[in-house]
């Protein structure tokens, strides 16, 4: 919706979405919370992963961002339980799940500290975020390597950002991604699955 509409249109315009979620969504949303959810696991309080799992899906403002995050989490359930972690079944069909649950999960359980989770969460979804535009604005490979450069090294920052923030300061909204992702549940066309 947002190339659609004329907002992204370049490979400026592309760093500067990109990073505005990244900032704004997941430096003060779902990395602390992800956080939370990798301590959750490494004690085995089943009570806070589903608290902060579900709070998670409360800070998704619409109804497309409730489902993509919710179907990415069971998909990862469904490939940890093939994977031999069979404790993430429960997981595959759960309306609780989403992506950050499974991907600590993970984490916790193959003994991946929580700095290198963070930093491979987001590293995962900024890398994502510009293979779409790639295809989509689009840039060409030389320009999305270079966005991808560029944003990557901001990374350190925004996982120390997010573990100095209290319960009471997580929190955030990309007011831009939220109107974009309205008018995307309802565009004519779309390219990617959400």
């Amino acid at each position: 919706a947002a190339v659609d509409d004329g907002w992204v249109k370049n490979a400026n315009d592309a760093g500067e979405w990109i990073s505005g979620v990244m900032t704004t969504g997941l430096t003060r949303v779902d990395l602390p919370i992800l956080a939370r959810l990798f301590d959750a696991w490494q004690i085995g309080d089943d009570t806070q992963v589903i608290y902060w799992s579900r709070t998670l899906l409360a800070y998704r403002e619409t109804l497309e961002l409730r489902t993509e995050d919710r179907q990415t989490g069971q998909a990862l359930a469904r490939l940890l339980d093939s994977l031999a972690l069979t404790q993430t079944k429960t997981w595959i069909r759960s309306p609780d799940a989403t992506l950050a649950t499974l991907f600590s999960f993970a984490a916790v359980t193959w003994k991946i500290g929580k700095r290198e989770t963070m930093t491979g969460y987001v590293w995962g979804w900024l890398e994502n975020q510009v293979l779409c535009a790639v295809k989509l604005v689009p840039l060409g490979q030389v320009a999305g390597q270079k966005l991808l450069l560029e944003l990557a090294g901001t990374i350190p920052e925004l996982v120390d950002q997010a573990l100095s923030l209290t319960d009471a300061e997580i929190g955030g909204s990309a007011f831009g991604l939220a109107l974009a992702s309205s008018r995307h549940e309802m565009q004519y066309s779309r390219l990617f699955r959400s």
